[in-house]
Order: structure tokens, then C-alpha cells, then sequence
């Protein structure tokens, strides 16, 4: 079985990334991106679903950690004989991709093992493993990957090794995926590799802006983004993995492997305000060829290279994480109405515009096609934040999110003197803001809801402010603030919207899931808004605390059971780090920065 989600590591090229667990077993590969099937799945199942064990006999204490301001993992083992590290990384650049593992002795004498089972097709096929002059080889189908170390061929699929480390001894293991065709490349000394892997995240690191007392979540988090990234386009991946689940044992299981248009914004400030200038501008750019075509034909994600096809399909031999099936690969959302990532779009597109990111007539045809597209649906249902599968609804926040996209239309015109209707964008403002005020407050709850009429909350509520809907100290905007405390929050943690029986008529699946964390970030951001710092701090810092022992933090977080759900590590998670420390340690960080509002009614 897994471990818990709190004792993995990743470690990642920009092209994709693996999870390494405490006991020395990488658990999930995709090779050779992110979208990729998986060569090692027991993450989602079993070791026989693929996976690659470097670790000692009789292990007493384990302890993981990255070297400073990298992504080089070092995972240190304790035995009756002695210590040993495990130093795993994957280099940057080239055609390949490449995993090394170093052992290195620390002190004693200590024996090792290293068991590498790889599997295909997410655990399915069995490769055909040959050695040739030192180096196995495992071929199935279109896929080949090499391997060096001391490892011999043990049984179909599986190959092992046993050996012993002494104090400054070092045995060295690379595994290698590359094109079909081009063989083998090895590193001409792999601990020259490491270092050069190291020196790599250490200077990117340095370029962080951030000063604040927050420096190494920020830090942390910014590598992990930055991990997420796939390098050849610029897209971001919500999550490195698939359908860990939202609640153990349950159906909420989404394959996360795909760039959300929802994030952009908060992306792109992340990045510009840490000083990553460059890692922005490849965001904007890859948002940009996303979403190119017919604005009705938009969609909420897509594939890192910019795929819309992402169709859902269930994958029946793996047995999911601690059971929880169906797994899923692909994502059936990517199909739905979502209203509110025009508002998205739209504010992205303008912040960027805002940090000295020169408009183009290409970018601003997009943008009227958009909303001309928004003028004559912004009052259709849609599927909402959620991505629910139950039916359409007016959700409030979908409302709010068109409201923004006209906003920021108009700001455009203003700022940089673009061509646009603005009259009639201005009386379709103040039009929809009237509708949202009136449909989506509920006076009897005072608190906006989570769609017209309804009475159920909705965590996504807390963003009117910081989209600069309405002013942060607004009477309805603390109402909402104060009914959802009373009614999503569980032991400070808050759950995405109102859980009761009734209310998964909205979401079309089975109860339950855990807390979401980002909306606890949201939560934060509202008091920082409203000036509370102090009430904001206490919110950050207890979400901080949730970290594993190398910083990394999943979708959701378990409040009964104390553990980490959903997937992992999960990029808006991340990004809500960066956003909420820049917040509190100035008066314009990035949820500032959205909720500057020009307009008052």
C-alpha cells in the first residue's frame, strides 16, 4: 500500500515529476511529461503497479528533506549498522529524462537494496528487459527506458540488486527515458550531474523577490510551481498526479495532470511579484494559444501543450490510493460551461497588461471576441468553480466572475485607449452587478449564496472582494464572511460549499470530501483586505503547519482524520502560499492587486 500523502517528496525536470516516498520508493513516474502514462503507478495501487525501491535492510528513523533552495532530495536512513543517504534528482535539459539516485555511506556499514519494477500503461504492461554492455534495458511498445547501476535482471519485470555502503562510499543509479531512436546517453559523471541539477534550482531560487518572514514557504512553493511547469510551452499542471482522492475510500478522483484557465491570474501576479518575469510571460503566452478559437468553444483546461480532447476514462486494474476507485485519466470537466473563466481570462489579460506586458492586437481581438460572447451569455447556468455534475444553475460566483470580465474590458479601454463599445460595457456592469446584489443576496441569511435563490453557502463567495465586486468592508461582504465561518468552517479549515444531504443535488456525487485549502487561503486574504492582519496571520500560519517535512501541501486536507487528501503537490494550494504571504507583507500583493475597484454603485 502507499504511503501517506504527507510522506512523499517530488522531484521534477519542467517536464515532469516523480513522487518519492520516506521508505526510498519512487511511486509515480509518467514518462516522459506529465500527461504521459505512468511507468511507475503503485502510488495508485501496489508495487507490483510499478515502482523503484533504494533503501537499506532494517531501517530504525528515516528523515527527508531538499538541499536549500533546490529540488534535490536527500532521504537519510538510520540502521543498527550505520547511515546512508539517498540523494535522488532530476537534471534539466536535453532530450532525455532522467532520474539519478545516489548512495552515499555517512557512517557504518550498511546493506542496501534496490528492487525496480517498472510497469506501463499505468501498472498494466510488463516490459521485456535485456542488458547490453552494463546497461538493462525495458522495452514495451513505443516506450524504452535505460537504466546503470549495479542491477541484475531477477524475474520478469523486476530487477535487483543487493549491496553494501561504508562510510564515504558512494553507489550510483541512472535511470533514462529518450527518443525513440537516439539509445542511450549517459552522464559523464553523475555526481557532477547532481551538483549541476542543484547549482541549477539554487540560482533560480535567488531570483525570488520576496524578503518577508515567509521566505522559505515562499521559496518552496515558487520551486514547486516552478517543478509543475512543462517548459516547452509554459503551461502549469494543476497537480503532478491522478485521482488521489478527495476523501479516502470515495469517488471524487480527478485526474489533475492538465493546465485550469482559473489559475491564470493568480499565476501570473505569483510570478510577477516574486520576480519571474519570464515563467509570467510563458503563462500568458501558452493562455493565449490555449484558448485561441471561437470563444463559445473556450474551455476551463487544457492539456499542457494546449489539447482540448482531455476525455475521461477509468482505468479498472489499479485498485486506487487506500482503495478509493474509480481511477480516472483524462478529466469529463474539461467539457463543461464554466461562466466564471472569462472573468478569469479577462483579469489575467489585464494584470498583465498592468505589469508592462504591451497589449497586442492579436490579445485584444481575442478579447472582444470574448466578450461578445460574455453580452450574450453572461446570464445563461453554467457548471460553476466546482465543477459540479449535477445540473446547471445561476451560481452566484459564475455572476460575479462575468461581472469581472466587463470590468476589466472597460479598464482596458481606459488604461491603454483600446477600441471597445465601453458605454455599452459599462451599462452591462452595472446591470449584472444590479442582478448579483439582488438574486444572490439572501437578506433572510444575510450572506450571498451559493446560486440565486438558493440558501446553501459557497466558500468561492469569499473572492467577491478580492476581485474588487464589492468593497472588502462592505455589510454583505462581512455577512458572507460570517455565514460561512458558522457554516463551512471546521476546525478552522473550510470546506468548499454546504455539505448536507440536500445539497449534492448541486454536485451530482456522493457526500463528502475534506477541506479545501485554498479556500482557507481565500479566507485569510478577506481579513488581510478588511486590515485584520492579525486574524489573517493566524489562518496562514495554521495552514503552513500542515506541511509535510519538505514544504509540499495537497488539495485538501482531512480534518478527522488529520491527513493530507486529494492531489498532491497541488499548484493552487501553492500559488495561495505566494499570493497570501505577498499580502501580508506589503499593501499590494497579488490579492490587492485584483481587488483595486474603479467602480462603485
Amino acid at each position: 500500500m502507499a504511503l501517506p500523502l504527507e510522506e512523499y517528496a517530488l522531484i521534477g525536470d519542467t517536464r515532469t515529476a516523480a513522487l518519492i516516498g520516506r521508505d526510498g520508493s519512487i511511486d509515480w513516474l509518467c514518462l516522459p511529461r506529465f500527461d504521459s502514462d505512468a511507468c511507475f503507478a503503485a502510488l495508485l495501487g501496489r508495487p507490483k503497479h510499478g515502482r523503484w525501491l533504494v533503501a537499506p535492510h532494517g531501517v530504525r528513523k528515516t528523515s527527508q528533506r531538499y538541499r536549500a533552495d533546490s529540488l534535490v532530495l536527500e532521504t537519510e536512513f538510520h540502521t543498527d549498522g550505520g547511515v546512508v543517504k539517498v540523494v535522488d534528482c532530476m537534471p534539466i535539459g536535453g532530450n532525455a529524462v532522467d532520474v539519478i539516485r545516489r548512495v552515499e555511506g555517512v557512517s557504518g556499514r550498511v546493506r542496501m537494496q534496490s528492487e525496480l519494477r517498472l510497469r506501463f500503461d499505468f501498472g498494466r504492461t510488463e516490459p521485456w528487459l535485456r542488458q547490453e554492455e552494463g546497461v538493462s534495458v525495458a522495452i514495451a511498445g513505443p516506450s524504452t527506458v535505460y537504466l546503470t547501476g549495479p542491477m541484475q535482471i531477477a524475474e520478469s519485470g523486476l530487477m535487483r540488486a543487493d549491496f553494501v555502503v561504508e562510510a564515504g562510499e558512494s553507489v550510483d543509479f541512472h535511470l533514462a527515458w529518450g527518443p525513440a531512436g537516439t539509445g542511450f546517453l549517459p552522464f559523464e559523471d553523475l555526481a557532477e550531474a547532481i551538483e549541476e541539477t542543484d547549482a541549477y534550482w539554487r540560482a533560480w531560487a535567488s531570483r525570488c523577490a520576496y524578503e518577508g518572514e515567509y521566505r522559505e514557504a515562499v521559496v518552496r512553493s515558487l520551486l514547486t510551481l516552478k517543478a509543475l511547469t512543462y517548459a516547452p510551452t509554459g503551461g502549469i499542471v494543476a497537480a503532478p498526479t491522478t485521482s488521489l482522492p478527495e476523501q479516502l475510500g470515495g469517488v471524487r478522483n480527478w485526474d489533475y495532470r492538465f493546465c485550469w484557465v482559473r489559475d491564470a491570474t493568480f499565476t501570473l501576479l505569483a510570478f510577477l511579484d516574486a520576480g519571474y518575469t519570464e515563467e509570467a510571460f510563458a503563462w500568458r503566452e501558452w493562455l493565449l494559444r490555449a484558448v485561441a478559437g471561437r470563444p463559445e468553444q473556450m474551455q476551463i483546461m487544457y492539456g499542457i501543450d494546449g489539447q482540448r480532447r482531455l476525455s475521461e476514462v477509468t482505468v479498472g486494474w489499479l485498485p486506487g490510493y487506500e482503495n478509493s476507485t474509480p481511477v480516472r485519466l483524462g478529466n469529463a470537466a474539461s467539457e463543461q460551461f464554466q461562466l466564471d473563466i472569462y472573468g478569469e481570462l479577462m483579469d489575467t489579460l489585464f494584470h498583465a497588461v498592468e505589469h508592462g506586458v504591451a497589449p497586442t492586437d492579436d490579445a485584444w481581438h481575442l478579447q472582444r471576441e470574448l466578450m461578445e460572447f460574455v453580452e450574450k451569455h453572461w446570464d445563461d447556468p453554467d457548471e460553476g468553480i466546482w465543477e459540479v455534475r449535477g445540473p446547471r444553475r445561476d451560481f452566484t460566483h459564475s455572476k460575479v466572475m462575468a461581472w469581472v470580465a466587463v470590468d476589466r474590458a472597460i479598464r482596458a479601454v481606459e488604461r491603454s485607449h483600446l477600441d471597445g463599445p465601453v458605454e455599452r460595457w459599462r451599462r452591462l456592469r452595472d446591470q449584472i452587478f444590479d442582478e448579483v446584489c439582488a438574486k444572490g443576496f439572501n437578506t433572510e441569511l444575510n450572506s450571498f449564496t451559493q446560486y440565486y435563490g438558493g440558501k446553501d453557502l459557497d466558500a468561492a463567495l469569499l473572492l467577491i472582494p478580492a476581485v474588487g465586486f464589492l468593497p472588502p468592508d462592505d455589510p454583505r461582504v462581512l455577512g458572507t464572511i460570517a455565514a460561512i465561518e458558522r457554516e463551512l468552517v471546521r476546525d478552522g479549515f473550510v470546506l468548499r460549499y454546504s455539505q448536507h444531504d440536500a445539497a449534492q443535488d448541486v454536485d451530482g456525487l456522493p457526500p463528502g470530501e475534506g477541506a479545501f485549502l485554498p479556500c482557507a487561503f481565500w479566507l485569510a486574504d478577506a481579513y488581510i483586505l478588511r486590515g485584520d492582519l492579525e486574524r489573517g496571520r493566524d489562518i496562514f500560519e495554521r495552514l503552513l503547519a500542515l506541511r509535510n517535512d519538505v514544504g509540499l501541501l495537497s488539495e485538501e486536507y482531512d480534518v478527522a482524520r488529520g491527513r493530507l487528501v486529494g492531489n498532491f503537490p497541488q499548484a493552487l494550494t501553492h500559488l495561495q502560499i505566494v499570493a497570501t504571504a505577498f499580502s501580508l507583507a506589503a499593501a499590494h500583493g497579488p490579492t490587492q492587486q485584483r481587488s483595486q475597484r474603479r467602480h462603485h454603485r
